[in-house]
């Protein structure tokens, strides 16, 4: 920074997402150029629920990882258990398991890890009639606080005040959401 010469570096960039950037493109939400610039060397990895075998091998890995952390000792996962790994479809990919096993070490009594009650419930496909995702309802939650405020985005009667965001928070979530004032601006207003 600041300097007058040029300085030669090897570096290599590696970035990673969970979106569909072709289909981003398609929407025109990502920029064209960017994918091509990113996509020399596309690595894709499949969901957790596409690759069951892995559950205990991370299983092992998290349980052994919390329980060093918390000064712990965990020397099995109990068979009920890994079958609710197993079974279950993971919408959180690894980031859940690892949450789901970190809870069971917190509350692990004994040696042999076992996973509570509570995740036994989520266990198997929810009904998807009548539910919206959190996308959808965040969404129309924005829009609806806009409307009700005119727009005001900033200051002591503006919607970020309301929703206790920041400012700048709120019109990058509206951003991400593709929520624009009805008039085509970005209702940045006020």
């Amino acid at each position: 920074m600041g300097g007058v010469k040029t300085l030669k570096v090897d570096v290599r960039v590696i970035a990673s997402t969970n979106r569909d950037l072709e289909q981003a493109v398609n929407k025109g939400t990502f920029r064209e150029d960017l994918l091509y610039r990113l996509n020399i060397f596309p690595i894709t990895s499949p969901p957790l629920r596409e690759r069951q075998e892995d559950i205990p091998i991370l299983t092992e890995h998290f349980a052994r990882t919390f329980a060093d952390k918390m000064g712990k000792v965990v020397t099995a996962v109990s068979p009920q258990t890994m079958s609710k790994l197993t079974s279950y479809s993971w919408p959180g990919n690894v980031r859940e398991l690892a949450n789901v096993i970190e809870r069971a070490v917190i509350n692990l009594r004994g040696t042999v890890l076992r996973i509570n009650e509570d995740f036994e419930a989520w266990i198997g496909d929810a009904p998807s009639e009548n539910f919206e995702t959190l996308e959808t309802l965040e969404r129309l939650h924005i829009q609806r606080a806009l409307e009700r405020l005119d727009w005001r985005i900033d200051g002591p009667k503006g919607v970020a005040r309301v929703l206790g965001l920041n400012p700048s928070t709120l019109r990058s979530r509206m951003s991400k959401l593709g929520i624009r004032k009805p008039d085509g601006s970005n209702g940045t207003i006020h």
